[in-house]
């Protein structure tokens, strides 16, 4: 069995004037009951420039803990206020590649 992380994707389309208001929604939802639950790794949210999409790229540590955190009754309040504002596609995967360029340091 791999130690690596599963990876949880949800794509979310919004109309550029509620996506302030999906980002905050978020971020309270994040702080107030994803990074409560068993399994939960990290989190990081990605805003399109131009306000129609964000991405939600986290990390789990088993699939399990996928459904155990969409059937927990707090994150399910939290749905429905998610689709008043967005659209979502969720997929599960693996990340295949991690890369990065090296920043020198400053002295």
């Amino acid at each position: 069995m791999s130690d690596e992380p599963v990876v949880l994707i949800n794509l979310l389309k919004v109309e550029p004037t509620k996506q302030e208001a999906l980002i905050a929604l978020l971020k309270q939802n994040t702080d107030t009951v994803v990074s409560t639950l068993a399994g939960w790794k990290s989190t990081r949210l990605i805003a399109a420039r131009d306000g129609t999409n964000i991405v939600i790229y986290s990390e789990w540590e088993t699939p399990d803990a996928v459904v155990t955190m969409r059937d927990d009754p707090r994150m399910k309040a939290f749905f429905p206020k998610i689709l008043a504002l967005a659209s979502v596609d969720s997929f599960l995967g693996a990340a295949v590649l991690s890369k990065s360029r090296s920043r020198p340091t400053r002295e």
